[in-house]
């Protein structure tokens, strides 16, 4: 079998699905709950992270590792709830899943999110049999800024992570990326500007509309 010219890595929150009103919600919802406050501003301060990080690294006296467990399954419920009854597609997303595959262009999900949110958008945006390999937050002990879910991508396409391009749309993203030697190119999303993208050592576009299959090879290989 012939080794593709490159592969393509995702990001799925804000790159692939316009989740943050979502998440932003089923956040603000279940710290109410339990007592605690989740603003608009330390919501994005995490977004892209696992929770259970964001969790451990942010929350004053935070609880226990079952009491976080029980947290994030609770808020992850929720936001599939919200999502499957009208799902927030990234505009251009399907069309440019679909143009990669049509070009026999590998792809791979490299998301922080747990692996039932992940799988409710690649079913949505009927990718299930385009994506090769799929990374999420529970494949990978350190998450994103770490490089862990790029490079076991990677791997997952049999390409060495210089042959490949990232598909961000946060700060801590981007640095995993760069961190795993691929390329990046920044996604402008709700909840970050382009001034947060600044470290995507390539471009960032507006809208995945912008993007085709030739500028990601050129990308690549200049």
């Amino acid at each position: 079998m012939t080794e593709p010219e490159f592969g393509v890595l995702f990001d799925v929150d804000g790159v692939l699905i316009d989740s943050y009103a979502a998440h932003l919600k089923t956040w603000q919802i279940c710290c109410q709950r339990h007592g605690r406050e989740c603003t608009e501003a330390q919501f994005a301060a995490g977004f892209g992270r696992t929770s259970r990080e964001v969790i451990r690294d942010t929350w004053l006296n935070p609880p226990d590792d079952a009491a976080i467990k029980a947290f994030d399954e609770e808020k992850e419920v929720l936001y599939r709830e919200l999502v499957a009854t009208d799902f927030p597609y990234m505009p251009g997303a399907k069309e440019l899943i679909n143009a990669l595959y049509e070009l026999g262009i590998p792809m791979a999900i490299g998301s922080s999110g747990p692996p039932k949110n992940v799988a409710v958008a690649i079913e949505h945006l009927q990718a299930r049999d385009k994506i090769r390999t799929v990374i999420t937050g529970a494949d990978v002990v350190r998450g994103k800024p770490h490089p862990d879910v790029f490079l076991k991508g990677a791997e997952g396409l049999g390409l060495p992570p210089s042959r490949c391009i990232v598909l961000e749309d946060a700060s801590p993203g981007i640095e995993a990326a760069l961190a795993a030697g691929a390329k990046c190119l920044g996604i402008v999303s709700r909840g970050h500007a382009w001034d947060d993208l600044y470290r995507a050592n390539d471009r960032v576009m507006d809208d995945l509309r912008q993007v085709t299959p030739d500028m990601l090879r050129r990308i690549i290989f200049s």
